[in-house]
């Protein structure tokens, strides 16, 4: 005969059990039982939602709570709900040229954009990406309108879920040789030709690439436009914000890991109390004109 104990055992083993399969059934058929769950465990399964038919499924039990905290909840849900579907709208225009070009034979386009044409210091940074079919990157833009600490999830997660990223870069000294402009052309030039998947197409940020043989199309405002070109400038941004970081530990004094290389008032105050470093751009004229060389 078991013993009391060894009954309570067995006991609290079965409902253990039992509650284990009534999850499984209940995530299988996409049930949620909130009761069973504390404010502070439905509050963290809210924010940790990452579909739009989840938070509904979360949404519809919490409102059928009892507790105050849980209905607030089932508006929080909703509302995350429809900043989800917005957002999917919003990356499905984004990559709406894309899925022509797809339907029109192009397996595999390619986004390229190019970053730090204007700073007085440090390379022109070129990117270019190719995407897979279907893409999650929540937030995507423009680099130029997000933090950097929203560049730097994104650069993580593009490059996690990318068939293919290049970067290249022209350096300060080529760009006082061939011109910003064209620098830039070349630097984009070798970030598509860098790129492990052949693209069957390119989408270029504002121009045509003219010594690359491939399909291409120009859109102006790109990197806010398209998908593929944003993705493209937000790895160019943060590759070359890390480069100049990696300067300001060279050349201490200038603020490169503030200003980047641009012209800001520190940045032309340290100009002229320190003079121009070997990785200044000495054809640019708040450089030139210090004539320290």
């Amino acid at each position: 005969m078991a013993t009391p104990s060894r009954a309570l055992r067995a006991r609290s083993r079965a409902r253990t059990a039992g509650a284990r399969r009534r999850g499984r059934r209940e995530r299988r058929l996409g049930v949620i039982d909130v009761a069973r769950e504390s404010l502070a465990e439905l509050r963290s399964r809210v924010s940790r939602a990452r579909t739009a038919a989840s938070l509904g499924r979360l949404a519809d039990a919490l409102a059928a709570d009892r507790r105050l905290g849980a209905r607030e909840l089932a508006e929080r849900a909703r509302r995350r709900r429809e900043e989800l579907a917005c957002e999917r709208r919003r990356q499905a225009q984004l990559f709406a040229l894309r899925r022509r070009l797809q339907r029109r034979g192009a397996r595999h386009v390619a986004g390229v954009d190019e970053v730090g044409v204007g700073p007085l210091a440090g390379p022109v940074v070129a990117c270019a990406v190719v995407l897979p079919g279907r893409v999650d990157l929540p937030g995507i833009d423009d680099s130029k309108r997000l933090t950097a600490r929203t560049r730097l999830r994104l650069a993580a997660e593009i490059r996690e879920q990318a068939l293919a990223v290049s970067v290249a870069a022209v350096s300060s000294r080529e760009v006082d040789r061939l011109n910003v402009y064209r620098a830039s052309l070349v630097a984009m030039g070798r970030a598509v030709r860098g790129l492990r998947v052949a693209p069957d197409h390119v989408l270029v940020d504002a121009r045509t690439l003219p010594d690359l043989d491939l399909p291409q199309t120009a859109i102006v405002g790109g990197d806010g436009l398209d998908g593929s070109i944003a993705a493209a400038s937000i790895v160019a941004k943060v590759h070359r914000d890390e480069w100049m970081t990696r300067l300001a530990e060279r050349y201490p004094g200038y603020g490169f890991e503030r200003h980047k290389g641009y012209g800001t008032r520190e940045h032309l105050a340290a100009l002229e109390r320190l003079g121009p470093t070997r990785d200044h751009r000495r054809s640019f004229g708040p450089v030139n004109q210090l004539a320290l060389w």
